[in-house]
């Protein structure tokens, strides 16, 4: 499994994958939280908080990690090498966890640059308040288990097929309505379905308390989407 996780980071960085994907989610945040106008910028606010970045990553990460995602297995169907990779001696399980902590610790690199947004909110207060840490914490866990519930939903759809951009727009559409789209069934019926939508959970431990329903709903989806990874391929 480490081997096949090495592998997956090493041709991320040996290609302009890995820092194109790291230099957009940094960029696209930057811009709309510094620089332009409107809800999610900080400037504007007149608030020492970071909620605006807790608002907008979720919708940046469905489609960033999807494009990270996209040619796990897909590109190993089209190139014929899942035949090979498949045949080693090691459990399918294991490649499917190699490439999915490969991809999980790329997206995580991509978040730790943002830890100096809360450097810059601390240096740009202009009171004695101090930030509300517990919230910022919990707002940055429940990111780290959104990530990985992406990135489970992500290395699935690249197993749907060989043609990374129908496994990318798999991806975006699956993670969208794990994210919104319970939340907008619920809108248009009289049935709660909130709940089963990851917005809901990840909002719980964006306040800073940790429920052990919204860690077991997050470590569900992933551990489902992984299994289905592992049966697509024993499949093939």
């Amino acid at each position: 499994m480490f081997a096949i996780l090495k592998k997956e980071i090493n041709s991320f960085f040996a290609s302009p994958i890995g820092y194109l994907v790291i230099a957009l989610f940094l960029v696209l945040n930057g811009l709309f939280l510094w620089l332009f106008n409107g809800d999610f910028n900080i400037l504007e606010s007149g608030f020492a908080d970071l909620t605006p970045f807790f608002l907008l990553a979720p919708w940046i990460l469905i489609f960033l990690v999807p494009a990270v995602t996209m040619r796990s297995f897909s590109d190993e169907k089209k190139q014929g090498t899942l035949e090979l990779l498949v045949t080693k001696p090691i459990s399918h399980l294991k490649i499917v966890l190699g490439k999915y902590f490969g991809a999980l610790i790329l997206i995580i690199l991509a978040l730790l640059p943002t830890l100096l947004y809360i450097l810059a909110l601390d240096n740009l207060k202009m009171t004695v308040d101090i930030l509300d840490y517990g919230s910022i914490i919990g707002s940055y866990l429940g990111l780290l288990f959104l990530v990985a519930a992406y990135t489970a939903i992500g290395l699935f759809a690249s197993t749907i097929s060989d043609n990374q951009i129908v496994a990318f727009i798999s991806a975006v559409f699956l993670c969208f309505f794990f994210y919104f789209g319970f939340e907008g069934l619920s809108g248009l019926s009289t049935l709660s379905l909130e709940q089963f939508g990851m917005e809901a959970h990840y909002n719980s431990i964006s306040r800073g308390v940790l429920d052990t329903r919204d860690l077991v709903y997050f470590i569900s989806i992933s551990v489902f989407f992984i299994v289905m990874t592992q049966f697509n391929i024993q499949k093939k």
